[in-house]
């Protein structure tokens, strides 16, 4: 069994290296204003938070879509999206990582 400390920067690795595939997706997809924000700490829900937007629903939309495409091949399992369809706002929870993506 591993130690609390290490257990614990495990699961920070696990999160920066999400953190780290989330904004690469983004950059792929010409996502812009792109922001990340470290919550590490001060919530539960998430260690980071990454906001930004899209020109067009039909672009947000496809930004998301992708994302979740690429966290899915990576880690196996498929984050909860919420707001698709509209394309307005769209969240995506990658677990350690909730991301908002505006139009």
């Amino acid at each position: 069994m591993a130690a609390p400390d290490a257990a614990a920067r495990d699961a920070a690795q696990g999160a920066d290296s999400t953190l780290a595939r989330v904004l690469a997706s983004l950059d792929d997809d010409k996502a812009e204003d792109v922001v990340a924000i470290d919550l590490a700490g001060k919530s539960p829900l998430a260690d980071h938070m990454v906001v930004a937007s899209g020109r067009s629903a039909r672009q947000v939309s496809a930004i998301a879509e992708k994302l979740v495409d690429r966290i899915k091949a990576a880690t196996g399992r498929s984050p909860r999206v919420e707001g698709k369809e509209a394309g307005d706002w769209v969240l995506i929870d990658c677990g350690d990582v909730i991301v908002h993506v505006f139009r």
